[in-house]
């Protein structure tokens, strides 16, 4: 059977049970935001922008020329294109401080993105999947709405971001002892939720598991050397440019299968690039981390 035409199994109460993982997870990276950090990055902005020009824009154009130059299946395409339009990932603040970045841009960046993936992934997702004939006819066929996705993004996102926050602000102490136990409970809920999930589909996922693992490799490599390369450009330091690296490198999959759960019927070549870029990004991220961690630690004690 033919990638494209593969379809998972995922009940609606199964992606309720999905959506509300994610927006406790949500809630949880919330508590550790503060209005600060957004003033922080006011004050110093350099970095910032060319961290959401890296995530935002470059890497869904550079994904947008990696479709085009490997001419993948349309589902396997779009999947690619949904991912590049995710914000990033809710483990990179903990990979940037292993690779000894810049924790607090990391911080910013995070929480900065993922309020601009409220707009950004749509509008991403629409315009470059129309740019592409075989991802074009996918949302033709299944009359995609924008407005739509946005409203989904808003309230898995828009909602849990503003209540983690106000309370971060007021009750600052409440807070941090909520944050301990609910980011790291959430996350694990919610990979082995996606781990049980994906068990119910192993036939499908075995037997497709091939067609996407180097797809996802070099994506997500041009991922990562986009924003350390990037910062490279813009002459930022070496922790900066690994934060850039990080961030742009550790999309946050969740979102894009739930939304291809929502909106996609669970198209069996998205669903499989998403959940596979899960893992790889987890893999890929702390390989790189240790690896910056290391040398660090090398060169202080040759100093």
């Amino acid at each position: 059977m033919s990638i494209d035409s593969v379809r998972l199994n995922f009940s609606e109460s199964s992606l309720q049970v999905l959506n509300f993982c994610l927006a406790v997870i949500m809630f949880g990276i919330a508590l550790d935001i503060k209005w600060d950090d957004f003033r922080k990055v006011f004050a110093a902005p350099r970095a910032a922008i060319v961290g959401i020009i890296s995530q935002f824009l470059l890497l869904p154009f550079l994904t947008f020329c990696l479709v085009w130059l490997i001419k993948p299946a349309p589902s396997i395409a779009l999947g690619m294109i949904l991912v590049a339009a995710c914000p990033g990932g809710n483990i990179s603040n903990f990979m940037t401080h292993l690779a000894r970045g810049n924790t607090a841009l990391s911080v910013s960046l995070t929480s900065i993105g993922t309020m601009l993936a409220i707009v950004s992934t749509p509008l991403n997702l629409q315009l470059w999947a129309n740019l592409y004939p075989p991802t074009a006819a996918i949302l033709t066929d299944v009359s995609l709405d924008p407005w739509d996705v946005f409203k989904t993004i808003a309230i898995l996102i828009g909602i849990p971001l503003m209540l983690g926050m106000t309370l971060s602000q007021h009750y600052p102490v409440i807070s941090q002892k909520i944050s301990k136990k609910v980011k790291p409970l959430s996350i694990l809920i919610f990979v082995a939720f996606v781990v049980i999930a994906f068990t119910n589909n192993i036939d499908a996922f075995m037997e497709h598991i091939h067609h996407v693992v180097l797809i996802v490799f070099f994506h997500n490599l041009i991922a990562l050397l986009t924003g350390y390369h990037a910062g490279k450009i813009a002459s930022l330091p070496l922790e900066t440019r690994k934060t850039l690296a990080i961030e742009t490198g550790i999309q946050n999959s969740g979102l894009g299968l739930i939304l291809i759960f929502g909106f996609f019927n669970g198209l069996g070549g998205m669903a499989i690039v998403a959940a596979w870029w899960g893992i790889w990004h987890i893999i890929s991220g702390l390989l790189l981390a240790s690896y910056w961690s290391r040398k660090m630690a090398t060169a202080s004690q040759s100093a």
